[in-house]
């Protein structure tokens, strides 16, 4: 279970949600502007996009990095060939093999699931606990690594059990495509929140999540990161990392 270390009042997501949710069309109005993440670790630097399509996860990612909350955190867990997860307050200035993963801010944002947005290498999605509601963490998250699935190992995948009663989302045939050739973590679709996606850096990821650990998944070696906003030209991104905007 995830407890409360970083206080920020909750009159805060309460006032998020109202203020998207009672007026979408300006939440999810098109703009030729983006915020890119630049995500830098001592392995390298990544860059990220958020999904409109995720409004509160994104509103609050903004928040959250722009107040300076990751600096200086951990990837605390990483698990090769499956993600590397951050985010919690407890781990800055850590003291080595101290456990983590149980802090949080006192509130939770509700699930915004979508079947276009799908564990693929490099997207960004939220932690949670086991909360019948699969509200995420306000803070935690994780990056997909995963690796490329063909023909029984996705299939099994696909056929999961994930201890709650519920199975994975099934992909679609253009989904299979990617799980077959970039690679991903199926079995976590429509379970977890995807709200953003990798569109330079991947190897980071790779580098970060090979990181040799102990029995928790925490790297024997800590690895920080500083997190920053930039808002953009989406032209300007498209043309720095190629990213299609849709």
């Amino acid at each position: 279970m995830l407890t409360t270390t970083y206080k920020m009042p909750r009159v805060f997501v309460v006032l998020l949600m109202t203020a998207l949710l009672s007026s979408p069309t300006q939440a999810q109005k098109k703009s030729r502007k983006d915020h890119l993440i630049t995500l830098s670790t001592e392995a390298g630097t990544m860059h990220l996009i958020l999904f409109d399509e995720t409004p509160l996860h994104k509103a609050n990612f903004l928040k959250l990095a722009k107040n300076g909350f990751y600096d200086g955190l951990l990837f605390h867990r990483v698990i090769e060939n499956f993600m590397i997860q951050g985010g919690d307050p407890n781990s800055k200035n850590a003291e080595p093999g101290v456990a983590l993963g149980n802090g949080s801010v006192d509130y939770k944002i509700p699930a915004e699931f979508r079947p276009d947005l799908f564990h693929r290498k490099g997207a960004v999605a939220a932690a949670r606990d086991g909360n019948p509601k699969k509200e995420s963490s306000g803070c935690q998250f994780y990056i997909v690594q995963g690796r490329p699935m063909r023909g029984e190992d996705l299939e099994k995948q696909l056929a999961r059990n994930l201890g709650d009663g519920t199975r994975p989302r099934q992909p679609t045939e253009a989904q299979k495509e990617v799980y077959q050739t970039l690679g991903g973590t199926p079995h976590l679709d429509g379970n977890y929140t995807v709200f953003g996606q990798v569109i330079d850096g991947l190897a980071v990821i790779d580098s970060i999540a090979t990181r040799l650990r102990d029995d928790r998944d925490r790297p024997l070696k800590d690895v920080a990161m500083q997190v920053s906003v930039k808002k953009m030209r989406k032209k300007k991104i498209t043309r720095k990392y190629g990213y299609q905007f849709e």
